[in-house]
């Protein structure tokens, strides 16, 4: 069969993240059991034309604005596909009304409040009713998400056919889990894209709240993105320089090495589709402490897998910090369980059932 993922972002845009992990992850698995499989993205700076990664193609063409109407002119040339998957991020392809087959829909999350993140008023508040329009536009278009919440927040949009299919990681859990007790200074890690809507500037002021209740604790920063030398500047204005380090992007096992060192992984985002460096980070037993957002809820289990804050402060952040470093039996507890819990989320789990939906969705009757 004849597979098209249509997503703004490939593998080695710049801008790629988290997303583009597990498209990539779920279009070599269908490559891998004999398909057919593309991938149409936006062009960006110095990007070739069509490329191979792996068992799969690669096309580019448009920007913002023009990749939709280049991907017609180049669909329109090849051969029929058998299912078309329209990705949305906050904006979709529009794919049902010009593929003329079988599409369904993948989202990883609503944005609704990220759109205030990125953009001013009023384009912030057409961004959230355009979204929520799109998404009744869609009503009658099979749904693929990884998250509850994410579902529910479809199904109050209007939206009938929502299938959830859990992401799955590469990183492979830890054989057996090592021995590392709480101690000082307490290790920290976040894991992101340094963009407005992670919010690693929580998780720095969450830390120098920490340090004023009397915590010794560092916090090492993984990723690079448009909001690095902002957040250098606030760690300087903070004084917290000994206390925070910046890694830039790592290497896997690099950065696979960093997580199994830190204590807690901490994630502030405004919302995730999942939280895929929580399963990584439990995978190398290190439990989150997160907020209380969608997603995060559902990759981090409160008391179990490891702690959500009471609010989405970085004052919240800090005491919920400063209270599990002095609970190490819990610490071990929250360790074991999500080390276990990660073993469920391997790529081997999870490929199998999601590429015998997506076959299956293949094989169905076009839709008129």
């Amino acid at each position: 069969m004849r597979f098209l993922m249509l997503n703004w972002r490939d593998p080695r845009n710049p801008l790629a993240g988290g997303a583009e992990r597990v498209t990539q992850g779920y279009l070599t698995a269908l490559a891998e059991r004999g398909h057919e499989v593309f991938w149409f993205a936006n062009d960006f700076p110095d990007a070739a034309p069509e490329e191979q990664i792996g068992p799969l193609r690669i096309l580019r063409g448009g920007g913002i604005g023009r990749s939709i109407l280049h991907a017609i002119r180049w669909y329109r040339r090849q051969p029929g596909f058998d299912l078309v998957i329209d990705q949305h991020h906050g904006i979709p392809w529009y794919a049902p009304w010009w593929c003329r087959t079988r599409c369904v829909a993948y989202i990883h999350e609503v944005l609704g409040p990220i759109w205030d993140a990125f953009y001013p008023w009023p384009r912030n508040a057409i961004g959230r009713c355009q979204e929520r329009w799109t998404h009744w536009l869609y009503r009658h278009v099979p749904f693929w998400t990884a998250c509850q919440s994410t579902r529910d927040c479809l199904r109050s949009h209007g939206v009938r056919d929502i299938t959830i299919i859990p992401y799955g990681v590469h990183t492979v859990a830890l054989p057996a889990l090592d021995d590392k007790p709480l101690g000082t200074p307490l290790r920290l890690i976040a894991v992101s894209r340094l963009a407005p809507n992670k919010r690693i500037d929580h998780a720095i002021r969450a830390l120098h709240r920490a340090a004023q209740l009397g915590l010794d604790a560092e916090l090492t920063i993984v990723g690079s993105g448009l909001d690095e030398a902002p957040l250098k500047r606030l760690v300087a204005a903070l004084d917290l320089d000994k206390r925070v380090r910046f890694t830039g992007l790592l290497a896997e096992p690099d950065k696979d090495a960093a997580l199994r060192r830190a204590h807690f992984l901490v994630h502030t985002s405004q919302r995730e589709g999942w939280g895929l460096n929580v399963i990584e980070a439990n995978a190398m037993g290190t439990p989150a402490i997160v907020y209380p957002v969608p997603g995060l809820t559902e990759s981090t289990l409160h008391g179990q897998t490891g702690v959500v804050s009471e609010a989405e402060t970085p004052e919240s952040l800090a005491a919920a910090i400063q209270a599990a470093s002095q609970a190490p039996e819990a610490y071990q507890q929250y360790r074991r369980r999500a080390w276990e819990r990660a073993r469920t989320y391997h790529w081997n789990v999870v490929l199998p059932q999601a590429c015998a939906w997506l076959e299956r969705q293949a094989q169905l009757p076009k839709r008129p």
